[in-house]
């Protein structure tokens, strides 16, 4: 009997040890991979809308949840304000659960004003950065050179102030909307309800600045604001206004990238969508919202060719308009519509006319409108 009660003794120890091993492992291990998965889909309809806030550049994505709750990402800029509005509007949309400035460019929170005097917001969240300084205005040489007047020093010139005013309307439109107020921490997690999920991916510090653009693009893109949107088997990147040096910076972090639609980063500038980060990323289909008029070369040839040596399915806003993806995050069902038809070819990046880099001296406030018109040939003015 004493030697059977040992041996049922040194049974239940060992059981014991392996019952807390695999406690620990739970612990260690298996619970934080528990807590980064998204809850399963409701089956209820995910909408993603890629606003058409063309012709010149912008960004601006409506995302209704399946349990009703709604994300504005971006509002296009200045001028397109009112058809951000109107296409709230036409969903039944008259509050937002969360606006999201991805960063402080005019073609991304320029429309915010008219979208926070029209609709009631109650969260917003921004990457916390403000615009960089910008350069005095230089007289021509007819302009007589104005004396210097006594001003507090932190006045700003006419010419800043006018540079400015998208992102100073801005912020006095946030402050007056009584939305609580946020800035964009990595990791942190948005329940959209119904099985939706939004987690912020970037930025993260140090922020990139001006020196770290040596390779190209500018400082306020790479800290553009990066989000991944998930939804049952449905899961879509919001790589927002992302440069190069934020595509690598998080290719080093131990992040889930691989998603089905990639909305592309800054407009497909040749700045960003690096073969690395497509590799990893490995999108099924890629949208990239741009416009016709834009002077930048978007989306650049080098990036479409990218994408289509991988075989991903091409959407672009500047030539099919608002596009609108809806999934019930179940079996792989996808179905993605645009506002209209294009006889374009899909594939043929548009001609640069400036360069969107830090290093060119790159200024992106008030360069709105058409391009310049193409100067007449030799042979044309010799018919006069």
């Amino acid at each position: 009997m004493g030697r059977a009660t040992r041996g049922c003794g040194c049974a239940i120890a060992v059981l014991l040890a392996v019952a807390l091993a695999g406690a620990f492992v739970g612990w260690k291990y298996v619970l934080p991979w528990w807590r980064t998965q998204p809850p399963p889909a409701s089956g209820g309809e995910l909408t993603i809308r890629i606003l058409d806030v063309g012709p010149i550049n912008g960004d601006s994505i409506l995302i209704s949840s399946p349990a009703g709750k709604t994300v504005l990402i971006d509002a296009g800029d200045t001028s397109k304000g009112k058809a951000v509005v109107e296409a709230l509007k036409r969903n039944n949309i008259q509050q937002l659960d969360y606006f999201i400035a991805t960063h402080p460019h005019p073609d991304h929170i320029g429309g915010a004003t008219e979208v926070f005097k029209a609709v009631k917001v109650l969260n917003v969240i921004d990457n916390g950065q403000s615009p960089s300084a910008q350069p005095q205005a230089t007289p021509t040489p007819k302009q007589k050179q104005p004396a210097p007047k006594p001003s507090p020093a932190n006045r700003r010139s006419p010419k800043s102030t006018s540079l400015m005013q998208f992102y100073d309307d801005y912020k006095a439109a946030v402050s007056a909307s009584g939305a609580r107020y946020e800035t964009a921490k990595p990791g942190t997690k948005l329940d959209l309800g119904g099985g939706a999920l939004l987690t912020i991916l970037a930025p993260s510090e140090p922020f990139f600045t001006k020196d770290k653009m040596t390779t190209g693009g500018n400082e306020a893109n790479a800290n553009s604001i990066v989000a991944r949107l998930d939804y049952g088997s449905f899961s879509m990147l919001l790589a927002g206004d992302a440069e190069d040096q934020t595509e690598h910076r998080l290719l080093t972090k131990d992040l889930d990238l691989q998603t089905r639609v990639l909305k592309v980063s800054h407009h497909g500038s040749k700045y960003a969508s690096s073969q690395d980060f497509l590799n990893r990323v490995k999108p099924e289909v890629a949208i990239v919202s741009c416009g016709a008029w834009n002077r930048y070369g978007h989306p650049s040839q080098a990036v479409l060719d990218r994408l289509k040596a991988a075989n991903i399915k091409l959407y672009r806003t500047d030539l099919q308009g608002e596009i609108t993806i809806t999934t019930r995050g179940k079996n792989d069902e996808l179905t993605i519509k645009t506002a209209k038809e294009t006889t374009e070819d899909l594939w043929a990046g548009r001609t640069a006319q400036k360069d969107d880099s830090s290093r060119s001296g790159f200024i992106a406030y008030g360069d709105f409108g058409p391009p310049p018109k193409p100067k007449k040939t030799e042979a044309a003015d010799s018919r006069r």
